[in-house]
């Protein structure tokens, strides 16, 4: 009996570039969450004997997104209490 489409690792690894070429052309660091997870679950589908049922794989996306997206947030965001200006007008 063939395994369901969702224990296929490639297609999460497709999934992860997809969401991926989603971040190039939405930048802001949201997708690149998901991408990240996506790309993790798939590699832990490639271990033989990892067949976890759909609500345990969609957990374990879900926890390494949300981590994925703050570990970026901590190394991306500006230092506490600074603010983003802008010294000039790009039509200048």
């Amino acid at each position: 009996m063939a395994d369901p489409f969702w224990l296929t690792w490639w297609l999460w690894l497709a999934g992860a570039l997809a969401v991926g070429i989603l971040e190039v052309i939405l930048p802001g660091f949201i997708f690149l969450g998901f991408a990240i997870g996506a790309a993790i679950t798939g590699i832990l589908l490639i271990i033989p004997g990892v067949t976890p049922s759909l609500p345990i794989l969609l957990l374990i996306f879900a926890v390494l997104s949300l981590v994925a997206w703050l570990v970026l947030r901590r190394m991306f965001a500006l230092p506490h209490g600074q603010v983003k200006t802008f010294n000039h007008d790009i039509n200048d």
